[in-house]
């Protein structure tokens, strides 16, 4: 729906008459900024900031990642690493 515009109307309560396709793409709570143009309005989407309670949930909710290397393999990497710089 990228790029392709279509014509809206406003109906006498002063709303607009939003098509399905587009209606799909809007959730309850959504918030958008509007501004008032030369030629029209403008809408853009208000990208909401996380909370950290809401981003701890989200982590918890991925779990834990099975390619995590433990603190024993972190250990030895960093051991490695700075021997080889010492040695180069």
């Amino acid at each position: 729906m990228m790029g392709k515009a279509i014509i809206v109307s406003v109906t006498e309560q002063r709303q607009l008459e939003i098509p399905v396709e587009i209606q799909a793409h809007l959730h309850p709570g959504d918030e958008y900024m509007v501004w008032k143009t030369k030629d029209g309005f403008l809408f853009k989407k208000v990208q909401k900031t996380l909370e950290l309670a809401d981003l701890l949930e989200k982590v918890k909710e991925l779990g834990t990642d099975p390619h995590q290397p433990t603190l024993e393999e972190i250990s030895q990497i960093v051991h490695e690493m700075r021997a080889s710089n010492l040695s180069a």
